[in-house]
């Protein structure tokens, strides 16, 4: 497994864990959970409910999940709300409806979460997706493009919450000047490189790219190298074209060296 892909992974396992163990060791059965009319029993208990809907997920039976969502979100577990957000996000088992989307990572966003409680990771998570709801709106719906308030979002996961997605948008936003920030290169670079450090490929692109246009050739096109080793598929695309410039313009000396220091990174696991 690359290791953006692990850390994006990691992000949620320990709640998920959680909800799997317990699962696995106390498992509902459907008419534990649901009554004769297909409608959750009024007296069933919230986590045990959102228990139900973990392993009816991961079952295959989607339908069964969202409805036990729906439930234990109404009840204040935040794990369901967030688990319906990402469904509705990607039409995962329901209809796709990023409006009800947004509406659901609002409620957890709202939420007064303590930096490395069992719940950062859905709050950390809430705010960047809101934040990517925000730069550009939602057609059709009351949602407005809101740069401003995107940025907001963005520096609140970054911040407190040391999400390293957030911290990457923070980066670029810097580094164009949107939402509200006066450009400034030094700071996109201080977030990217917070980003980089956690794994993020898409970072340590781009903070290779920057270093490299600032005369660190070596350095430069050694990030850009471990992090196309390290991207996803659809970030290996773009950062592939910016990796292969560069490699263009370097000298048949620098190249060397650099592609040496990009395997050292990735046998650290980290850009520095």
């Amino acid at each position: 497994m690359r290791t953006f892909e692990l850390v994006r992974v990691c992000v949620f396992g320990a709640s998920m864990a959680a909800a799997s163990a317990a699962c696995t060791s106390a498992a509902l059965a459907f008419d534990d959970v649901f009554d004769d009319a297909g409608d959750v029993r009024a007296e069933s208990n919230p986590w045990a409910v959102f228990q139900f809907g973990y392993s009816a997920y991961q079952s295959g039976h989607k339908d069964q999940a969202a409805e036990a969502y729906r439930y234990a979100a109404e009840k204040g577990q935040i794990g369901a709300s967030w688990k319906l957000a990402r469904m509705y996000a990607a039409g995962d088992g329901v209809a796709r409806d990023d409006y009800e989307a947004f509406k659901f990572f609002s409620e957890i966003a709202a939420q007064d979460v303590e930096p490395g409680s069992r719940e950062e990771s859905y709050v950390s998570d809430a705010l960047v997706a809101l934040g990517g709801y925000l730069r550009t709106g939602i057609p059709g719906t009351p949602v407005l493009a809101d740069p401003v308030a995107a940025q907001e979002y963005y520096m609140r996961a970054a911040a407190n919450y040391r999400n390293p997605n957030a911290q990457y948008e923070m980066g670029k936003i810097f580094l164009k000047g949107e939402g509200g920030v006066k450009a400034s290169v030094r700071q996109a670079g201080r977030w990217f490189q917070l980003a980089a450090e956690k794994g993020h490929a898409g970072a340590q692109a781009t903070l290779g790219n920057l270093l490299f246009q600032s005369g660190k050739v070596v350095r430069g096109l050694a990030m850009m190298t471990a992090a196309l080793e390290r991207a996803s598929p659809s970030d290996q695309i773009w950062i592939r074209g910016m990796q292969e410039e560069a490699f263009s313009l370097a000298a048949e000396a620098d190249r060397r060296t650099a592609i040496a220091l990009a395997q050292d990174i990735l046998g650290k696991g980290t850009s520095q």
